[in-house]
């Protein structure tokens, strides 16, 4: 298997406008003209912001954002991975990353497990109970969501389920972005993978954005960087670069997994 590319969608969200929103993704993503196969990511609640206005971010019964995404998934032939609201329990809305293959078929569907309790995202979204996993491009991949990125302990979980690719998905500060560059890098070091993790620019009411989306090698390597500016970064990453390493130095064998 060799390399294939990974597309990181970094732009400024326009608070809860969702035509306004698509309007944007369509035209970053059309100029980048991702190669076929490759797979295109988008930060968490891209077609709203990080806002807790149900009656605007979750989606209706038609799954307006899934429809999009599936269409742009379908025009360019790539695997689109993107985050959305849908309806949960007792009012409440699902905080999903969501994975949709090139015909359109949705091929993950991830709930945040951690509701970020500090921007009052308990109270409007449930909390996720389920890794997920799926294969693309040689690539077992497991999405999180922004908070989760904090709990290293469900990433060794996917891990131990063959995860060998991370993508998180972020509407993540500026003010704690040394976190997330830091995290990201651990998460890939202790588990032997890849990361992408994916924020957005610009400003809402309550939070201020800065970017650094990043692809992160199983070395802990930042191989690629977005920066502070709006964009479509893209990176080749290749399956055989974590099946070497994981031969080369078996951390994750000595973890002794199949003892506990």
């Amino acid at each position: 298997m060799s390399a294939i590319h990974v597309h990181a969608v970094q732009f400024d969200i326009v608070w809860e406008n969702k035509a306004a929103n698509f309007q944007k993704v369509r035209a970053l993503v059309d100029a980048a003209r991702p190669a076929p196969g490759s797979l295109v990511v988008l930060p968490e609640m891209f077609a709203s912001g990080f806002s807790m206005n149900l009656a605007v971010t979750r989606q209706r019964a038609e799954r307006e954002d899934e429809t999009f995404l599936a269409a742009l998934a379908r025009d360019h032939d790539v695997f689109v991975c993107g985050g959305v609201v849908s309806p949960g329990r007792e009012e409440k809305g699902r905080n999903e990353s969501v994975l949709i293959s090139p015909t359109g078929v949705l091929l993950a569907r991830y709930t945040k497990i951690h509701p970020f309790s500090l921007g009052g995202e308990t109270a409007g979204h449930e909390f996720g109970a389920e890794i997920v996993t799926a294969e693309w491009g040689g690539f077992t991949v497991a999405p999180f969501v922004c908070y989760d990125l904090r709990f290293p302990e469900i990433f060794r979980a996917a891990a131990q389920r063959g995860a060998n690719l991370f993508v998180v998905i972020a509407l993540w500060p500026a003010k704690r972005q040394q976190h997330w560059l830091t995290l990201l890098q651990a998460r890939a070091i202790e588990n032997q993978a890849y990361v992408v993790g994916v924020n957005r620019i610009g400003a809402e009411p309550n939070y201020h954005y800065a970017g650094r989306s990043v692809v992160v090698d199983p070395h802990g390597v930042i191989i690629a960087d977005a920066g502070e500016r709006e964009q479509v970064l893209t990176a080749a990453i290749d399956p055989e670069v974590v099946n070497a390493w994981r031969r080369d130095f078996p951390a994750l064998r000595d973890a002794h997994w199949t003892d506990r």
